[in-house]
């Protein structure tokens, strides 16, 4: 995995973050595993555990924001080696702010992923 594509999935997701605050959850399950392991800690702090289950939260979850949502997509450091990748980071927007540390691994299930 070279740099240059890890910079463009995460314009990707960057992407996604804004269509998902607007209630659009379609380009964030583009980019989500949808089998094998998988990890989410939601703002509302409990954990989902396994592919599917992270991408349906996510679906579901898009329901609770409305058109017109604005979020902030700010990375202070990122890097990629092989399948891996990640990034630290601020987000934010209609909701607080935050301080995320995200992992992605390069999967067959996904479109668009790195």
């Amino acid at each position: 995995m070279s740099n240059l594509d890890f910079d463009q999935f995460l314009e990707r997701r960057s992407a996604a973050a804004g269509a998902y605050v607007a209630g659009n959850p379609a380009p964030v399950d583009a980019l989500v595993a949808k089998e094998g392991a998988a990890t989410f800690h939601s703002p509302i702090v409990d954990t989902v555990f396994g592919a599917a289950a992270v991408a349906a939260r996510y679906r579901n979850d898009a329901a609770s924001f409305k058109a017109g949502g604005v979020t902030r997509f700010e990375i202070l450091q990122k890097e990629s080696s092989g399948d891996l990748g990640f990034w630290t980071g601020f987000t934010g927007g209609d909701s607080p702010v935050s301080r995320p540390g995200q992992a992605y691994r390069n999967e067959d299930s996904c479109d668009g992923s790195f």
